[in-house]
């Protein structure tokens, strides 16, 4: 097996809606793109998958030295190993069990990979205590608290898949495009429905983000604007995500710098971030 070499790390995290890919040079990340999720998917194709991304940053297969990978999905995480095996490169997979802070929950096992990178990231990125919001499938909130630990956090159905199961399961109401509404009356069943949704789960995300931000505040003895926060994740690009208050930043590649930060201690190369 080749030794560590940290100019070429390809980070991977396999979600439930899409597959985000990165490339890492010198511990920073140097770009990400983004493929539907295919959890039937061979390692053969998933390697045809890899193989075309990197190629749109004229990059290829040959020249990843390192893979780090969070995956939500056990059978991409799984064939994703299988590429790096028969490919001879080191590859890491984040789980509780291998990511380096303390998991303070009651079944750390069942905690998804991808909110203990988000964590591992906030806490390297932000300090801590802090928040991370992801908006994907799910919209999660991944806690870590004053001394650095992952203690939870909150999981709620995703804005998309909200939008999608009010169309699928009633008989008159249409699937909209997921965009900030004009006010809070909807004048429409389009603008309604954006309304209920789209400003919904921003208040959502506003509502729970204040409750966790004054318990941390209140456990770590500090005022709660001292709780770091940040959003990520598909969803987070769009444009309803910059009206969410509370927020200290945007950074739809944070599971990927976590990645790259979680790869760097595993494989023992600890540089300051």
């Amino acid at each position: 097996m080749r030794p560590y070499d940290r100019h070429m790390l390809l980070v991977i995290d396999a979600g439930n809606s899409h597959v985000t890919v990165g490339l890492a040079r010198d511990g920073a990340l140097i770009g990400s793109r983004r493929a539907a999720t295919r959890p039937s998917a061979t390692p053969d194709e998933l390697e045809v998958l890899l193989a075309g991304l990197l190629r749109l940053d004229g990059e290829d297969l040959a020249g990843v030295l390192a893979i780090a990978i969070a995956s939500t999905v056990p059978a991409l995480a799984d064939a994703f190993e299988a590429i790096a095996a028969r490919r001879e490169i080191p590859c890491v997979v984040a789980a509780a069990g291998t990511i380096p802070m303390a998991v303070r929950v009651d079944h750390p096992s069942e905690v998804g990979p991808d909110r203990l990178v988000n964590a591992y990231a906030a806490a390297h990125l932000l300090g801590t205590p802090a928040i991370v919001v992801d908006c994907g499938t799910a919209t999660t909130f991944d806690v870590v608290d004053s001394h650095g630990a992952f203690v939870g956090g909150a999981i709620a159905p995703g804005l998309q898949l909200g939008l999608e199961a009010l169309a699928r399961r009633t008989a008159r109401l249409p699937l909209v495009e997921l965009r900030v509404p004009d006010g809070s009356i909807g004048r429409d069943t389009a603008s309604a429905i954006r309304v209920g949704t789209v400003l919904g789960h921003r208040i959502m995300i506003e509502g729970i983000l204040g409750h966790i931000r004054r318990e941390l505040a209140t456990n770590a003895g500090i005022p709660a604007g001292d709780v770091r926060t940040i959003l990520t994740g598909g969803l987070s690009i769009l444009p309803w995500a910059r009206a969410i208050e509370g927020l200290d930043g945007i950074d739809p590649d944070l599971t990927l710098k976590g990645l790259v930060h979680f790869h760097r201690v595993v494989a023992g190369d600890e540089a300051p971030a």
